[in-house]
């Protein structure tokens, strides 16, 4: 059984975050060439009985989807993070339980991601709406762009809006979730709910009681009837670091843990590199903008976290986007991934460049300078932002990504 990449998700509610502001974050870490895009995909309306085509199955498409913007392996349709235009942000983490995931190709947890994201406007119906279609159609196949053997996971979700997040855990079509409104939460890619459910799947315990994992007498504990052996303790790593900062966590403080290597939550093994990052700041106060914070490049400690905020006149930014191959992309052709393409984009391939020049102490740290220097003013402009009375003038932000993005690039180079 494959073991499920080592990723971490954050959310921080007052009164433990700054300024009235909930705060997200996550490391998506994933094979260590894995390419990593950050897309945008406007709101739209569909016609009655159309379809979508996920990564591995096609399903019914709905009347209306929201705006996203999503940070994604870039050979699947789905996301592993991401936002949509009403402040929900949904991430995704791998797991392994005690029932096998099925290689059966259906839905992945990073389909659900953004299946969630396109058709829910509040964080609840975001997990109505990925435990439905978990119900109709199920989850399995491939999560790995690799031909020569299927890796297969479970998912849990960290979904969260301006109000309340939802820790969502499955296995197969079953699953339990636990509210959240205040302190913090970490999860990782081990089962962390145990017997505070507050919504669960209606035959859940009845399932359980007939496979023998649960005699119905004893408290219900959803990781220790879900999780292979003593592998549901809780996820810590980093979530000390922001409980210590009392009610001041904020963006750079979110940022500052994900780039943390010594505590395992920036991931930088022989398997697996954190390949992208998100921070989200949600003001809970609805006059104000969400804020979302992308890298779309591996290793928070050496990249730029990104400003965007969704306006009217979203630009694209093809410069973080992988090339398209359409249908003749080894990951749609049966039998799949027979073939590796090339699918750096511009600024993957500067990130690669300037990682040999980081071998150099001197070199590095100059250079590190420089980009938390930008990555600074981009911080501050979004501090600015949010502390306005005024209406903001989207002309101000709708280029920010694209800006930094041009800046970065110019730099490198």
């Amino acid at each position: 059984m494959a073991a499920a990449p080592p990723s971490y998700c954050f959310v921080a509610f007052p009164p433990c975050s700054k300024d009235g502001l909930v705060v997200f974050g996550k490391n998506s870490a994933r094979p260590r060439d894995e390419v990593q895009e950050v897309v945008y995909f406007a709101a739209a309306e569909h016609d009655p009985g159309s379809k979508v085509e996920c990564t591995y199955i096609e399903i019914e498409q709905v009347p209306k989807t929201h705006a996203v913007v999503l940070s994604r392996p870039s050979w699947l349709w789905g996301a592993e993070m991401g936002a949509n235009e009403h402040g929900v942000c949904v991430a995704n983490e791998a797991v392994v339980t005690r029932e096998p995931a099925s290689e059966s190709e259906a839905l992945l947890g990073m389909d659900l991601v953004r299946l969630g994201l396109e058709r829910g406007a509040t964080a609840k119906e975001a997990l109505d709406v990925i435990v439905a279609l978990l119900e109709e159609h199920g989850q399995g196949g491939n999560y790995y762009e690799d031909g020569s053997s299927c890796h297969t996971f479970q998912s849990a979700f960290l979904i969260v809006d301006r109000n309340e997040a939802w820790v969502l855990e499955t296995s197969g079509k079953y699953w339990a979730a636990e509210k959240i409104t205040e302190g913090v939460k970490c999860i990782c890619n081990q089962l962390s709910l145990t017997t505070k459910i507050d919504a669960e799947h209606p035959e859940l315990r009845n399932y359980v009681k007939s496979q023998g994992w649960w005699n119905g007498d004893s408290d219900f504990n959803f990781s220790e009837v879900f999780s292979l052996a003593d592998d549901h303790l809780a996820c810590c790593s980093g979530r000390e670091s922001l409980e210590k900062q009392g009610g001041d966590v904020s963006a750079q403080a979110m940022i500052d843990v994900l780039r943390d290597k010594d505590s395992g939550v920036c991931v930088d093994s022989e398997s697996f590199l954190t390949t992208a990052s998100i921070v989200s700041v949600l003001p809970q106060d609805p006059s104000f903008p969400c804020i979302h914070y992308f890298t779309g490049t591996p290793d928070p400690s050496r990249s730029i976290f990104k400003p965007f905020i969704f306006v009217d006149d979203v630009k694209l930014v093809p410069k973080v986007q992988s090339p398209s191959f359409g249908n003749d992309d080894p990951a749609k052709k049966i039998p799949r991934f027979q073939e590796k393409p090339d699918r750096r984009h511009e600024l993957y391939k500067a990130h690669e460049w300037a990682r040999s020049l980081l071998e150099n102490d001197q070199v590095r740290a100059k250079l590190m300078r420089i980009m938390l220097d930008l990555e600074k003013q981009g911080l501050e402009a979004m501090e600015d932002i949010l502390s306005r009375t005024e209406i903001l003038d989207p002309a101000e932000v709708v280029d920010l990504f694209y800006d930094c993005v041009d800046t970065e690039l110019k730099f490198f180079k």
